[in-house]
């Protein structure tokens, strides 16, 4: 059943507030959620409930919520876990919009029956349910701290989402370490109803929100999400900490596609098409988000190192290549520009070396001539401690750079490393909104982060592109398949889809006799391939079922027999359909192509260096349907092998336009044809540009209901 639809804002920005187990001690977390509602300023009403009633914090307590003579909109309950369904149904006869369920002890401890129960009885109520097991809501734009966290969060332009209630807690405290200010925290806990596209919606329209940050451990409904987050993004960063990085999904058995897609890889992929930026710990996702949330859009990519140490510039060259950073390489004009503030021992090349000697006036008269140059849109300032640099001049010298940098729009990061001094600097600057970091990587990282998300904003395209396939033809071979109680087709029975779709496939016929086959081999013309057919044996290769280059009819003779004899030694019981006999195509590039519907994220495509070594080599890239040409060729350059269709040591570039051409009609045929749970084409074979592509060998596989799993 469908939740309810309910004005997400209500949850951010309620009138009336009941906290339902408002305690008196405290020691209690009624007590804590009560006092910091009250504590932070919230201007709504807010109503304790408490079943010995009388008064609680300098508030009237009310014995039951449907005591209270105003409507509700959010109900925060902290009373046991055995308590929970009763104070729902109370709720619902109050009418409650939101309830934030922080009690614990269900499905996160094997209670799933009883969480079921709830989610139920509220969604039938019209009553959406945030939780249970979280650590409540903070809400800027309310003025609001509905949690058992710290009653210091300033408000900001950072919005955090977070699964983990321990950790969000944690990060409640981070917060005010580091000094960012937050528009919105939110604990989904065991994500019963509200999820984080729920949330999604609101954030995407606060004014306060300038970035979000998200920690996911698990996605429950990965297509709502994926839509959720393209809305967000187009709009404002999203930076995103996912754990259970070694969780593998759910193997297909008899797919490539299935068992290449863990459900990192697949998790990944999909962030990446949604513009998400993810962040490898949760130092880097706080980093990002501070300057984000700080630093204005460069107006170009071109980007220049200022150091006082060769070393420490060498790094973070590195590091710029590491995270897409473009360094400034005109050689004449950084010479240009920087020769009156360098040491004549320095180097005016990029990175620019102020040498070991430089004080905070050479560094001043560098920033100064970046600053000014049109050329040079960001710079990485890194300082490494030596005795003559006038370490007290440090502090100022960041935070006028830093603020001047900001006025002129161009990203400004610093790395400085050292002794105590410069820990206290690093300590002092983090009250600061400047970019200042103690290793070069994370100053670097931040950067590339800002460039990464404008690449995707500057390449976003909405846009779908799908084929024109005839869905009916292919659905009468699925008729006939299930009909036979198959869930696959056979290979003459996927060529058949693919001749409906018109993506080039081999010459072939099926042969049910010796006869039959050297008739079907002279008609298409020598040299062939003979495959087995049979619904038992879909790895073909692995049961000795093929047999390549034929030249004449004795050899097909030997072969065919060869390939019955396999076939009965690998599977005694199989059923044999016939022998296919195709011809023997011309050498090409091998790829796959895949697709599949992945239990979270719906219909997915995924395309790769193909060929028998696709497991071991695993050289694949994934996407999630619906797609347009624009992402599947990013997709096909995501991949390691992508050189090979370009053309090296001589050879011709490959026909890109036919592996993006069926790429699309894949994924066509996936989303028009609900019964088909996976189709593989391994090889697809790519010819020289011009010259096509061709599909030699593909996989089906079906459900019998309507929808694939």
């Amino acid at each position: 059943m469908e939740s309810p639809t309910l004005n997400i804002r209500a949850l951010f920005e309620p009138n009336t507030l009941a906290v339902i187990g408002a305690a008196r001690d405290e020691n209690k977390i009624g007590y804590k959620i009560l006092k910091n509602i009250l504590d932070g300023g919230y201007k709504g009403k807010v109503f304790p409930v408490n079943p010995q009633g009388g008064e609680i914090l300098g508030l009237k307590a009310y014995r039951s919520v449907e005591e209270i003579n105003d409507p509700v909109d959010v109900a925060s309950i902290v009373i046991p876990a055995k308590f929970v369904f009763e104070a729902v149904r109370s709720c619902a006869r109050k009418k409650v919009k939101y309830l934030t369920i922080i009690s614990s002890g269900f499905s996160e401890i094997g209670n799933n029956e009883e969480e079921r129960r709830i989610v139920s009885y509220a969604r039938e109520h019209n009553m959406r349910i945030l939780g249970p097991n979280i650590f409540g809501i903070y809400s800027a734009a309310a003025s609001l701290n509905a949690t058992f966290g710290s009653s210091g969060i300033s408000p900001g332009r950072v919005a955090i989402i977070t699964q983990s209630g321990a950790l969000g807690i944690a990060m409640i405290g981070k917060t005010s370490v580091e000094n960012i200010g937050l528009s919105a925290i939110v604990s989904v806990g065991n994500k019963t109803d509200v999820d984080e596209a729920d949330l999604l919606e609101y954030l995407v329209t606060d004014p306060h929100t300038r970035i979000v940050l998200m920690y996911i451990e698990g996605v429950r409904d990965g297509e709502r999400l994926i839509h959720a987050l393209k809305k967000v993004t187009r709009k404002i960063p999203v930076v995103v900490i996912k754990s259970g990085r070694s969780e593998r999904g759910a193997m297909a058995a008899a797919s490539h596609t299935g068992s290449l897609a863990g459900s990192d890889e697949i998790f990944d992929a999909i962030m990446r098409q949604c513009g998400v930026l993810r962040a490898e710990n949760v130092e880097e996702a706080f980093n990002w988000c501070k300057f984000l949330a700080h630093t204005p859009f460069p107006a170009g990519e071109s980007t220049v190192i200022i150091t006082n140490g060769g070393g420490i510039g060498v790094m973070a060259t590195d590091a710029c290549e590491k995270y897409g950073v473009r360094m400034y390489d005109d050689t004449l004009a950084l010479k240009e520009i920087f020769s009156p503030v360098t040491p004549e021992f320095g180097s005016t090349k990029n990175p620019v070396d102020l040498t070991g000697g430089a004080t905070s006036a050479h560094y001043n008269s560098a920033l100064e001539a970046a600053l000014k140059s049109e050329p040079i849109q960001s710079v990485i300032a890194l300082y490494g401690e030596t005795a003559v640099f006038d370490a007290e001049n440090l502090f100022s010298l960041i935070d006028e750079n830093s603020r001047r940098y900001k006025e002129k729009k161009k990203p400004l990061v610093f790395s400085i490393f050292g002794g105590e001094k410069i820990e206290n600097c690093l300590l002092a600057m983090k009250k600061g909104e400047a970019a200042v970091y103690g290793d070069v990587y994370q100053a670097v990282s931040c950067l590339g982060s800002i460039y990464k998300y404008g690449h995707y904003l500057k390449e976003y395209s909405d846009g779908v592109d799908e084929a024109a396939i005839d869905p009916s033809a292919i659905d009468r071979v699925i008729d006939q398949a299930l009909k036979e109680g198959r869930t696959f087709l056979l290979a003459h029975e996927g060529q058949a889809v693919m001749r409906s779709a018109g993506i080039p496939i081999p010459q072939t016929r099926i042969a049910h006799s010796l006869d039959e086959a050297v008739q079907a081999a002279e008609a298409i013309g020598y040299p062939v391939v003979l495959k087995v057919v049979s619904r038992d044996i879909l790895h073909k290769s692995d049961a000795g079922g093929v047999a390549l280059d034929l030249e004449d009819k004795r050899e097909v003779v030997d072969a065919y027999q060869a390939i019955l004899r396999n076939a009965r030694a690998y599977k005694a019981d199989a059923h044999i359909e016939g022998v296919e006999v195709a011809e023997m195509v011309e050498k090409g590039l091998e790829t796959i192509v895949g697709a599949r519907r992945d239990r979270t994220f719906g219909p997915l495509i995924m395309f790769g260096l193909g060929g028998i070594y696709v497991e071991v080599m695993k050289d694949v890239a994934f996407r999630a349907l619906p797609i347009n040409r624009k992402e599947v060729m990013a997709m096909v350059k995501e991949i390691r092998a992508y050189p090979l269709l370009l053309g090296v040591r001589g050879e011709e570039k490959k026909d890109l336009d036919g592996v993006v051409e069926t790429i699309i009609k894949v994924g066509t045929i996936l989303q028009r044809c609900e019964r088909i749970t996976d189709l593989e084409i391994n090889p697809l074979l790519v010819y020289e540009h011009g010259r096509g592509v061709k599909a030699v060998d593909v996989r089906i596989l079906l459900t019998s209901g309507k929808k694939g799993a």
